[in-house]
This record gives C-alpha cells, structure tokens and sequence, in this order.
C-alpha cells in the first residue's frame, strides 16, 4: 500500500505519521549529511577559502605596482592605508627589459602551437581509434596509452642528444615538438574515450547521407566534441605555459620562455625586483584569464567524461 505526499500512514504503534516524516526517515545518512551541508554558512566558509587562496595573487599584483623601496621597508598590504604607493613604473621597465619582454613573445611562439597541435592530431587520432576499422587498431591504441607512464625526465637525455645531432637543440621547433610528443598519449587517450560516447546510428545516419570520413569528423564529430576538446586544449596551455624543467634543458638564452627568464632574473632579485614582480605576475594572469574564459567548456568537458 503507498500513501501519497501529505497523506498519513498507520506505524506499529497505531499512531498515524505523515508520509513526509517517513521519506525522511528512510534517508541515508549521507544524503542528511549532504542537505545539512548545503546551508548558507557552508557557502559562506567556501568563499572565505576562495578569498584565502586568491592572497598570493592579490599580493603579487599589489607588490607589482609598488617601487623596490616601498617593497624594501614594508609588506604588500601596506598599501590599504598608503594608496599612494601605487605606481606603474615597474610595468614601464618591464617593457623597456629586452630578455622578459622576448622571453614572453618566445612563449606565446611554444605555446600556441603546442597546443593546437596535440588538440588537431589528438582529436583525429581519437577519431580514428573510436570508429575506424584497421589492422592493430587495440594494439596501437594500447601502446599509445602505455606511453602515459613514461615519465619527462627519463627522455630528457636521449631527445636532447638526438634534437642536437639533427640541429634542433636549443630552438623553439624543438621545444614544441617535445610538448607535441609528450602531450599527444593524453589526448590520443581523453578524446578516444569520449569520440566513443557518440551514438553510432548519428555517424551512420551520416555516412547514409553521403559524408566521408573527413566531413564527418568536421561537422558532426567536432561540434560534438567541443567540451573535451576545449578541456584538453586548457589542460595542455596550463602544461606548457608553466613548463620549465623541459625549457630550462631545451632552450637557449634566444629561446628561453618566460619561466626561465624569471629565474635567470631571481639570481639576481636585489638589482631587479621591479621587474621581476610584475613579470611573475603577467605569467600568472595569462593563463588565469585563458582558463576562466574556457570554464564553461571545461567544466563541461569534465562532466561529460563522468557521465556516460
């Protein structure tokens, strides 16, 4: 017998309890656990731990618009009861620093290729090992997975030997094809995964209409794909941006990103403060902005890959 919401229900005792009553009872602890959580002092606590890790870079924006002497004499958040602290001359000698201005130019030339590299051939890989029939195609795919554990540091030596053998050493085509190789089993393995999702009477209603394999990956394979393809797009900026143990190996002082021209200038911290901060805080931002303008897609992306 049920009893619909509001209406009562006779319990052992003979007392009659309201249908909701009973629902309640019957939840899991969990799910009492999760409806106490939800409250407003919980959204509360986790805006104040938003604010707390966003200190570090309130503080090295703050110190970026200070001189050398106001950083010598006193901590960044002086500037709350001394505005006028504030300047922008460490930006001006920035832009007037030849090797950080170069390095940043020299970063966005690695980056923006790398990524749009492992984005175009992983997604054709991923594509082709979702739906195409060939001869080994688990085998290939299961040896491009099984490069997901080789680790950077083990091919740092033998790449770098062979990069200066073929005159690719210590220029920026190089560094790019090292990210390349080492991004693409990610890529190869993520889009796969998802490519697989796609329903196969939507790929067939396609090939009946007459698409190739070409047209088809581009109008109806891509557009569904954009939520993982921009999540790994992020993933692989974030990876190459903030790189510095393959630069630090692979460059030279022509070459070298903007990581390794900020720790060249820590060797020297006392003389360039000025020009170190707002430098460190630039190769913050950019990535800060690339990531909060794709989150929609990303946290797409991500959920579309947790639920089938």
């Amino acid at each position: 017998m049920t009893t619909a919401p509001g209406s009562t229900a006779a319990g052992s005792s003979g007392k009659v309890a309201p249908a909701d009553m009973i629902v309640k009872a019957r939840q899991s602890l969990g799910s009492r656990i999760a409806e106490r959580l939800s409250g407003g002092l919980v959204r509360v606590f986790l805006i104040l731990v938003g604010l707390f890790w966003l200190v570090p870079t309130i503080g090295l924006l703050i110190s970026s618009l200070r001189t050398p002497e106001d950083m010598s004499a006193s901590g960044w958040w002086k500037v709350f009861t001394q505005p006028s602290q504030l300047t922008f001359e460490s930006y001006q000698k920035l832009l007037e620093n030849g090797d950080i201005t170069g390095s940043l130019v020299n970063t966005v030339l690695i980056t923006v290729p790398a990524t749009i590299l492992v984005v175009v051939i992983g997604s054709l890989a991923g594509y082709a090992f979702a739906w195409m029939e060939f001869p080994g195609r688990d085998w290939w795919f299961l040896g491009v997975v099984s490069l997901l554990v080789v680790p950077v540091q083990v091919a740092l030596i033998p790449i770098a030997e062979l990069f200066g053998n073929i005159g690719l050493f210590g220029t920026i085509f190089g560094v790019i094809l090292f990210h390349v190789g080492f991004g693409l089993p990610f890529a190869v393995f993520l889009l796969r995964n998802f490519f697989a999702e796609i329903p196969r009477e939507l790929l067939e209603a396609a090939r009946l209409d007459g698409a190739g394999e070409l047209r088809l990956f581009a109008r109806v394979v891509m557009p569904l794909g954009g939520p993982a393809i921009a999540s790994l797009g992020i993933f692989q900026f974030l990876w190459v941006w903030n790189d510095m143990l393959v630069a630090l190996v692979f460059t030279k002082s022509s070459s070298q990103p903007i990581t390794v021209a900020l720790q060249t200038q820590v060797r020297q911290f006392g003389n360039n403060i000025d020009v170190l901060a707002p430098g460190a805080f630039i190769s913050m931002v950019i990535p800060l902005v690339v990531f909060f303008a794709f989150q929609r897609q990303f946290v797409s992306g991500v959920m579309a890959g947790a639920v089938k």
